[in-house]
């Protein structure tokens, strides 16, 4: 039997990437999927109140349009990311792209809450199927100085979908296009992804893994089974006044994944197939690359929905006037994310603590502009706040995922990378249901007045987060360089 080295890091060769992608074909199409599905996890929101009305949507059917997506998302991401190395990478993402356009036509089309909450669940697989293939491309296409500009340009267009989204989703609903209404939000969809479904053979090449393995059945259901037990309650635990149901799935996911790991083991040893090799966690960078993606995402997705609330509930503004607020941090985000890898060339390991440490100060500065300007004070106080902390986001996002899977061997990028996405569902998820425990339990009883106190706990809170990134990515990069000297 192999070593656990050799078996780690067999030689690979790697064959160059062609014309088109060398041009920028396929690094389109990879963004423009990208795009979509983190466009449709914040523009769902604005869609939410147009939705229940044209619908008859009951409150538990609208919680369901908007954990679906995320539960499904979160529970594909790892068998994604193995069905890539096994049935190849452009394929399983040509696939989840085709599902992801017709899903999103189901959502647009469907007739009543139901059929739209199972819409939204398909639609969560099929982001699910595509996730994990566009970063085993980016790192398997591209090397060197192409592949620090094709992250770059992958979290750009992350961040793009996540500030845009309140406001592309505003300006959809308010131009009532073929008069569609919130519609619109899903049908847009349609001829963007048939588009980049038309161009994926010829901009993007096959790639798996250099040995084809099987599928771990087994794995598959356990993993599925431990991450649906722990998103499941952290999604609607706060809502629901976290009932007996929830904690006995808290505890049954700690079971799970006890099982899931044993189960992994023991497949490995024999010389099975695991459906995510756990010597991925043996290499240090992708570890702690792990756990720093976890912290930053468990504040990321929070951040969006308190500041969201603080407009619309504490500040009175509509979703579309909300959305142009977040302009301010979109601003900042476009100034670093483009030249990211600029940044990062120059800074080196000192990139994402130096972000963190920005967006602390954002924060910090948004907080006092909050506590200061209450409910009727000038929106222009949170403007240096929301730039800051965009230009700190920018400095993050693309290098944190680039260094998670930097070091990880060719045959397991397709796996490492369905864990590196399933963290940042799990760390969203976390996120927000910590920060609504703070920020609920502050605005009370939701008389406006309360809202900047309880947004001003919320984004101490979140601040803290990025000081622990800080801190976590400092003691790495000194371990770093004393295993060096």
């Amino acid at each position: 039997m192999a070593s656990a080295s050799s078996t780690l890091n067999p030689p690979v060769r790697r064959s160059a990437a062609p014309a088109a992608e060398r041009s920028g074909l396929g690094l389109l199409v990879l963004l423009v999927a990208t795009f979509m599905t983190s466009l449709d996890v914040f523009i769902v929101n604005v869609a939410i109140p147009a939705v229940q009305s044209d619908l008859h949507a009951g409150t538990a059917a609208i919680q369901w349009v908007v954990a679906g997506f995320g539960l499904a998302v979160a529970t594909g991401l790892i068998t994604a990311g193995r069905l890539g190395d096994i049935f190849g990478r452009r394929r399983m993402f040509a696939v989840g792209l085709a599902l992801f356009t017709v899903t999103s036509a189901a959502c647009g089309f469907a007739p009543t809450a139901g059929t739209l909450v199972a819409a939204r669940v398909l639609q969560g697989l099929s982001a699910a199927l595509m996730g994990p293939q566009v970063l085993a491309i980016l790192q398997t296409a591209y090397t060197g100085k192409a592949q620090a500009r094709a992250f770059s340009m992958y979290g750009l267009t992350m961040g793009i979908g996540a500030v845009f989204g309140q406001l592309i989703g505003g300006l959809l609903i308010k131009a009532d296009l073929l008069g569609l209404g919130w519609r619109a939000c899903f049908l847009i969809n349609v001829p963007v992804g048939l588009a980049a479904l038309v161009l994926v053979p010829s901009a993007l090449r096959e790639s798996r893994a250099p040995r084809r393995p099987r599928l771990d059945n087994t794995g598959v259901a356990l993993s599925t089974a431990a991450v649906v037990a722990l998103v499941l309650p952290l999604i609607q635990g706060r809502a629901l006044g976290w009932p007996l149901w929830t904690w006995l799935c808290l505890a049954a996911s700690a079971v799970l994944c006890a099982l899931f790991v044993r189960h992994q083991n023991a497949l490995g040893a024999k010389g099975g197939d695991p459906v995510l090799n756990l010597e991925l966690f043996k290499q240090r960078a992708f570890r702690l690359g792990s756990l720093s993606q976890l912290v930053f995402w468990t504040g990321q997705g929070s951040f969006f929905l308190i500041l969201a609330l603080y407009l619309q509930a504490g500040r009175g503004l509509d979703a579309l006037g909300s959305g142009v607020v977040f302009l301010s941090i979109g601003g900042g985000y476009l100034v670093t994310s483009t030249t990211a890898h600029l940044v990062a060339a120059r800074l080196g390991s000192r990139t994402v603590p130096a972000g963190a440490l920005v967006m602390a100060s954002g924060l910090g500065l948004l907080w006092a502009a909050a506590e200061h300007s209450g409910t009727t004070g000038s929106l222009w106080q949170l403007v240096p706040g929301l730039v800051l902390d965009g230009v700190g986001m920018g400095m993050v996002i693309a290098p944190l995922t680039h260094d998670a899977l930097g070091a990880v061997p060719a045959h397991l990028v397709g796996s490492a990378s369905g864990v590196v996405a399933t963290i940042q569902q799990i760390g969203g998820a976390l996120g927000i249901a910590l920060i609504g425990i703070i920020f609920y339990g502050a605005a009370g009883d939701g008389a406006p007045g309360r809202y900047p106190h309880a947004f001003g706990l919320g984004l101490a809170f979140l601040l803290g987060l990025e000081l622990v990134l800080a801190v976590l990515t400092i003691v790495v990069r000194g371990r770093d360089q004393e295993a060096a000297h």
